[in-house]
């Protein structure tokens, strides 16, 4: 691994950090109406009755309405759950309680469907750290969706969600960051 990319990526994700950690309640709970009507915009573009999102951190874009939206509306949500082997599992989180997984991350629990369980959804929504204009993600190190989506031999659409100011001109690029299809911000959706 090249130590400069790296140390770039370090440098990078504690300033987005910071960002989001600055926020103030206002800007948050504006930005979270934005993110759900662009998600569900999405969804219903592409008819999608199967997904795989995230559950959100208190400084991750809110993606629990969005969530809450789907599931009423019978499309099947899987989340991700972190293993041991820096794969991800999945779960429809039917028990609707949640633990810390390994990531750190909050993760719903339920029965666990297996990383190929993926496979078969109409859209990936994942988290990112930042998105540049080519549509490479930067995630927040650990791997999970790098790995996930690089092994899948057929990959529907995938969104990264980020507020505005994490969508910049260009990320540093390491060989197993995967790009994204689009992304989604509280005021826009951009398709790659």
């Amino acid at each position: 691994m090249d130590s400069d990319i790296e140390h770039r990526k370090r440098a990078l994700r504690a300033d987005l950090r910071e960002r989001r950690h600055t926020m103030t309640a206002a800007e948050r709970e504006a930005a979270t109406a934005g993110f759900t009507e662009n998600l569900q915009s999405i969804v219903t573009d592409l008819s999608a009755r199967s997904i795989t999102c995230y559950l959100s951190s208190p400084t991750e874009p809110n993606t629990r309405p969005f969530v809450n939206w789907a599931e009423a509306r019978g499309i099947r949500v899987l989340f991700p759950v972190s293993r041991d082997d820096g794969l991800l599992d999945w779960t429809v989180g039917e028990e609707e309680t949640e633990v810390q997984g390994l990531s750190g991350a909050p993760e719903p629990q339920g029965e666990l469907l297996g990383p190929i369980a993926i496979n078969d959804v109409d859209l990936i929504i994942v988290p990112a750290a930042a998105i540049d204009t080519t549509g490479l993600r930067m995630g927040w190190g650990r791997g999970y969706f790098d790995k996930t989506l690089g092994s899948m031999e057929k990959c529907p659409p995938v969104y990264a969600v980020v507020y505005d100011n994490e969508y910049v001109d260009e990320v540093p690029r390491e060989v197993h960051d995967q790009p994204v299809n689009g992304l989604v911000t509280p005021t826009r959706i951009v398709v790659f």
